[in-house]
């Protein structure tokens, strides 16, 4: 049920994200028309497309490692037994994902109340909030952490119900 909940979280929120595509695509297409057939540049849409790839791009992260789109060590896992993958999948989790999604999480919030405290924007013509983006960035970290669990949970089910059936 767990593993089912967590994917699903990943699922609709990787979907949903996903449409953030069209947006920025939007947006660059809107101020290339502008500059280019009008001559008027805009002074917005290069700082708001570049948050918003960044928004995408952060916040796929779950939704990349529930369908397996991670760049992994093939050559290495490719030449192995299943068992012997799944021990090294379930280690690589151990002792490489869960310390690194830990620590950028917790590192992501710290970074993400620091600049909602201090209202923080970004520099230029135009002064975008930078704090949601951050927080976007420790939410992502999160659903990452949240998804690991889930891939892990399956690994070690997985091997029990091989042990079991």
């Amino acid at each position: 049920m767990l593993i089912r909940l967590i994917d699903g979280l990943n699922e609709i929120i990787g979907r949903v994200i996903s449409t953030v595509a069209v947006l920025f695509a939007a947006i660059i297409i809107y101020d290339v028309v502008m500059r280019y057939a009008f001559h008027l540049p805009t002074r917005w849409a290069f700082d708001v497309s570049k948050q918003l790839y960044g928004f995408y791009f952060i916040m796929l992260g779950g939704y990349a490692l529930r369908h397996k789109a991670h760049v992994r060590v093939d050559l290495l896992i490719e030449r192995l037994s299943a068992g012997a993958t799944r021990w090294l999948e379930v280690a690589g989790y151990l002792i490489f994902f869960f310390p690194f999604a830990w620590v950028f999480m917790t590192r992501s919030y710290e970074f993400a109340l620091r600049s909602w405290m201090q209202g923080e924007t970004t520099y230029g013509s135009v002064q975008l909030p930078v704090y949601p983006l951050k927080i976007a960035m420790a939410l992502a970290a999160a659903l990452l952490l949240l998804q690991g669990v889930a891939e892990f949970l399956k690994l070690i089910l997985r091997k029990e119900a091989a042990r079991v059936g």
